[in-house]
């Protein structure tokens, strides 16, 4: 897939393997029963492209504006109409908002997503989480925090070969009996959660 990139963007510097990330982000997403997402720090957007169809309503969320740019184009050059994309922090979106799609994704830097996200998170309770790490400690950290979830499936990467540095893909899947909202609630969040900014 074309992923339009400017000089000041950041992209995995391993292409070959970030194209493997990517296609299995996709496939997990697309087995799953969701029309709804959100791509939190999502940089040029290529988790949340790669993961898109035609029916899905998609938001992506990332601080840097030029990252912001790069996706928009490649959303216009893949004539995804569902698509949307903002510069903004991701925690400050997300916490603002009072609904939330069917699956959230993330890709935060290297401190992970922190207490504050991973709280609102377990509270609004999305059916699915798909984080993906370039630090497992941090990581486990915040799966520790998100209790209401579990562990469904794990791959990692060798984005840095030779080194002790790799890419982690982890999906979540909310246990149904932790969830004290109605789902309906939570399905119907694509119609709301990424429309105004």
């Amino acid at each position: 897939m074309p992923l339009w990139i400017r000089p000041q963007s950041f992209f995995q510097t391993n292409p070959q393997v970030a194209s493997a990330l990517y296609a299995t982000a996709r496939d997990w997403v697309r087995a799953l029963p969701v029309n709804s997402m959100w791509d939190l720090f999502c940089g040029v957007g290529g988790f949340g492209l790669h993961c898109a169809t035609a029916e899905m309503e998609l938001t992506g969320i990332e601080i840097s504006a030029e990252a912001i740019k790069c996706a928009q184009r490649s959303a216009e050059m893949l004539g995804l109409e569902k698509v949307q994309f903002a510069a903004l922090d991701s925690t400050a979106f997300a916490t603002g908002r009072d609904a939330v799609p069917q699956l959230v994704l993330v890709n935060p830097p290297r401190r992970g997503i922190g207490e504050a996200l991973c709280d609102y998170l377990s509270q609004m309770a999305p059916d699915y989480l798909l984080y993906s790490s370039c630090n497992p400690q941090t990581m486990a950290q915040d799966i520790a925090r998100l209790s209401a979830y579990e562990v469904t499936k794990v791959q990692l990467f060798d984005m840095f070969p030779h080194t002790a540095h790799f890419e982690v893909l982890t999906l979540l899947t909310r246990r149904q009996h932790e969830s004290g909202k109605a789902s309906s609630e939570v399905a119907s969040a694509g119609n709301h959660s990424g429309n105004h900014f």
